[in-house]
Parts: C-alpha cells; structure tokens; sequence
C-alpha cells in the first residue's frame, strides 16, 4: 500500500491511494483442457519470433528493399515481434509454473506495452494503406509524396502518439485505489477489468473516458481511414483502362487487404458480440486476436509479394552459395 498524505493534522484532507502488492490474473484458469491451447500458443509464438525476424533480416539485408513502403513492413515486424514478447511468455509462465499473481508495477508495465504494440500494429497498417493509396491514385507524384523522410516522419508520429496514449492510460490507473477484489478477470493486466477493480473505491470516470477515447483513435479511426482509402483505390484501378494493368495494381494491394481482415475483424466481431458470446469464448477468440496477426503477417507478405519473395531467394541462394564455398576453400 502507499499513502498519499497531506498534514496529519488536517484529517479531513487526507487523500489515500491503496495500491495492492500484487494482482490475480484469473486468465483461462477456468476453461478445460488448456494445456493444448498454451502448446498451441507456443508454436505461435515461435513461428511468430522467426517469421517476423526473417521478414526484418530480407528488408535490412536486401538494399533493393530500402524503400518507404517497406520501412512500414519493418517496422510492422518490429511491433509483431514485440507485441508477442510482451505477452506470450507471460502466458506460458503462467501456465508453467502456476503464477498468476503478478506485482503492482509489473502488471502497469505489461499493459503499457501490450497495448502500444497493438496500437503500432494498427497505425502501422493505416500507413501501409496511406502507401497504397498514393500509389495508385497519384502514380506520377508517389515518389514525390512518399520519400523516406516522410515514411520515417509518419512513423515517429506515430511511434510518440502510442507512447502518449499508452502512458495516459497507465497514469489514470495510477490514480486509482484498490481496496476490494485483485483478481483481474482476463488472461493478461487488461485495462477495461484493472480499472473496474477500482470502480467500488475511486472515481474511475476518467479511465471510462479513455477506455472510450483509445478504441477509437487505435481501431476506428484507422479502419475508417483505411475502407475510405479502398474506396479511393477501387475508383482509381476502373479508370485503368488495360485489364493486366488493373490486375497488377490490384495485386500490390493484396498482401495488405488480408493483413488488415486479419487484425481488424476478428477484434471488432469479438467486440461487438460481446455480451452474446460465453466468457470463455471470449477470452479465447480476444487471446487469439492477439497472437495470430503476428503470426500471419510474415507468412502473407512472403508468399503474397512478389518483391519480397525475389529478394528472399536471392539472399538464401547467396548463403547457400557462400556455404558451398567454404568447404572447397578448406579443401
């Protein structure tokens, strides 16, 4: 507990804030059969870690890659790798070795960083989109208006807009005083069930305010601006008059069309449906949301674009060749 006091004489100021040692995570603690599931999470998290290693190494390696659209492909990976860091060995700790309780400190440090890798997740596909959207609807001026400078811009902006929002979320919970239940009614330091906790004991309107504000600014906003950007593409690929040019602009699209289903959907129907949909089941299909996107991504990219898959041949033939040149020099 840690008390905030002013004079010990003027009781009628005196203003608490009970923050308990440590939190319960009730998690998946009362679905059947998880011992299959928490396997099923570590072989995504492992394909997850290589993936998007492999996609980071290509575009870091391969100098023809060292363009704007593929600044936002790294720094996606990055977020990807992150983001399953930030949440799968905890789960696996967990289940492991049965610790569920977590400290004060470390379960704020968890949820900032789970979610500012969710928020570059999203971001980072509505600067994709913002690409995308350039390049076909404005192909003479693309280079002009998307040039590395402004591709490292979008992405400090970005980078800085998560922090702030992330640390305003932490903040308020910081305010909070938890004097009833610890149990967290989720699989991670969630920050809807944190504040709830509080509700009994503090003024958590302000928490309700930003767990209003943050869904909008990290979901909504982004898909809005990404379905208008595909309204735009749409307009622009029937003024292409050759049918093999559509096709091959529609083609640059593909890769990103899935990456955004994959993350926007299955978050928003869980959102939706909610209150029709078992708690279980919903902290299920939730946890899935956010372990498989980044499993996915680097799987779509490789086998979707044509670019990245010329350069990731072109360098495992070159380390095979280099391979095959050691043992005749040793020779």
């Amino acid at each position: 507990m840690s008390y905030l006091t002013s004079d010990p004489n003027q009781t009628d100021n005196i203003d608490t804030i009970i923050r308990p040692p440590y939190f319960f995570i009730s998690g998946f603690i009362n679905i059947p059969h998880m011992e299959y599931y928490y396997v099923f999470l570590c072989f995504v998290y492992i394909i997850s870690l290589v993936g998007n290693t492999f996609v980071m190494m290509v575009i870091y390696m391969d100098n023809s890659l060292h363009s704007p659209k593929y600044i936002a492909v790294f720094n996606l990976a990055f977020a990807d790798v992150c983001g399953s860091t930030a949440m799968v060995p905890k789960l696996l700790d967990m289940f492991l070795f049965s610790r569920q309780l977590i400290s004060y400190n470390q379960c704020l440090t968890s949820l900032f960083f789970i979610f500012l890798f969710l928020t570059m997740q999203s971001f980072n596909l509505t600067i994709l989109s913002y690409d995308r959207l350039v390049a076909i609807c404005c192909p003479l001026r693309y280079h002009m208006m998307v040039t590395h400078r402004s591709m490292f811009q979008l992405m400090g902006a970005a980078w800085a807009f998560a922090v702030f929002l992330m640390l305003l979320a932490v903040c308020l919970i910081t305010r909070l005083s938890f004097c009833r239940s610890l149990v967290i009614n989720s699989y991670y330091c969630d920050h809807g069930p944190l504040y709830r906790l509080a509700a009994p004991c503090s003024d958590v309107v302000p928490n309700i305010v930003i767990s209003y504000l943050n869904p909008c600014i990290v979901l909504y906003f982004p898909m809005v601006f990404i379905i208008s950007s595909y309204i735009c593409i749409t307009h622009a690929l029937f003024t292409i008059t050759l049918p093999q040019d559509r096709v091959r602009a529609l083609k640059t699209c593909t890769s990103h069309l899935i990456l955004v289903a994959i993350f926007y959907l299955p978050v928003n129907f869980t959102y939706f449906l909610h209150s029709i949909i078992p708690t279980n089941a919903r902290i299920i299909n939730l946890s899935l949301t956010s372990v498989l996107p980044p499993m996915l991504n680097p799987i779509i990219y490789v086998l979707k674009t044509e670019e990245f898959k010329e350069s990731a041949k072109k360098l495992l033939s070159k380390r095979r060749a280099q391979r095959a040149v050691v043992p005749i020099q040793s020779t």
